[in-house]
């Protein structure tokens, strides 16, 4: 069925005249006729009948009218799901759990009018940056730089969050009294980071992070979600994890778990935004900009970041 012949059945049946229908639709009254009469043959009923002041239904165009409706209705929709500045911004947040997702939700509430719809993709940054380059998503958040995570050409990179990691361990645990931990606290802990995928970003920042500070992380055993792993780290003495500031964990009471700030340095997950270049969703330098104006910097002096992250900033 022609949408456009059905954009002039609804046309006819508004204005009551094929002129005013033709004016209204910016084509000629013989086009509007031979739309008509094609839909007409298609659906092989009449739907006007021609009265001496114009037309009007018959009992046929009458029950076709809504669905008539409801079909161009169908059609906008299409058409908005895939033009920009009509759809949604399509962001990948790996987890709707950690920072990225946080930030977004502070981004939704500067601006509430902003559809946003939040795609998870946990095959690595490749995956993600193949994503893009299809325009299947608009952005991604991302630690760029690494040997896993290149920008392939015509794609672009800002920093977005900076993630300040806490010790998780529970009350068991040798650490869990402490208000502040250092890395050199943590050096011989079982620090326990399960369900990584392996040659990943975050994978990479791990190895990195451990080298540097001499630190021991098991990714051993499969990995059952985070409830599971919450449960494990309630009732263990010896096990403990990395999270980020702005990772949302919510357990029972009764497992009194810790979350310790490390310092001196505090190592830094860094996010950062990653898009085309050639993307013209006007929403996206609203959350580039957004991103720029929000983000916490922190003193580079009691910081950490692997040297492949710490020029990220306007790339691509």
């Amino acid at each position: 069925m022609n949408v456009e012949a059905v954009r002039a059945f609804v046309a006819v049946a508004q204005e009551g005249q094929f002129q005013l229908a033709a004016a209204h639709l910016g084509i000629s009254q013989q086009a509007v006729s031979k739309r008509l009469a094609a839909l007409e043959s298609d659906l092989g009923v009449r739907l006007f009948t021609r009265t001496a002041r114009g037309t009007r239904l018959t009992l046929d165009g009458q029950a076709f009218l809504p669905h008539a409706h409801e079909l161009l209705r169908v059609d906008q929709r299409a058409v908005d799901s895939v033009r920009p500045g009509r759809r949604a911004l399509r962001v990948d947040v790996l987890s709707y759990r950690i920072a990225p997702s946080a930030v977004l939700r502070g981004f939704h509430r500067a601006h509430p009018d902003v559809e946003l719809d939040l795609v998870t993709i946990v095959d690595g940054a490749q995956a993600a940056m193949a994503a893009i380059q299809a325009g299947t998503i608009d952005a991604s958040f991302r630690a760029v730089g690494s040997p896993a995570s290149p920008l392939p050409a015509g794609i672009r990179a800002s920093s977005a969050v900076d993630d300040a990691h806490q010790l998780l361990v529970g009350p068991a645990h040798p650490l869990a009294g402490a208000r502040v931990v250092t890395p050199a606290d943590l050096v011989g802990q079982r620090i326990w980071m399960p369900g990584m995928l392996r040659k990943s970003e975050w994978d990479i920042y791990y190895d990195d992070l451990a080298d540097t500070f001499g630190l021991t992380i098991e990714r051993v055993g499969p990995h059952f979600g985070t409830e599971h792993l919450l449960d494990v780290l309630a009732e263990s003495s010896t096990l403990a994890n990395l999270a980020g500031e702005h990772t949302r964990y919510l357990w029972p009471d009764h497992y009194d778990l810790r979350r310790i700030p490390i310092r001196s340095p505090t190592p830094i997950y860094p996010h950062s935004l990653v898009w085309h270049r050639d993307n013209t969703h006007p929403v996206l330098s609203t959350l580039v900009d957004h991103l720029a104006a929000t983000r916490a910097r922190r003193p580079e002096a009691d910081t950490w970041v692997p040297r492949w992250a710490q020029s990220t900033a306007g790339r691509g």
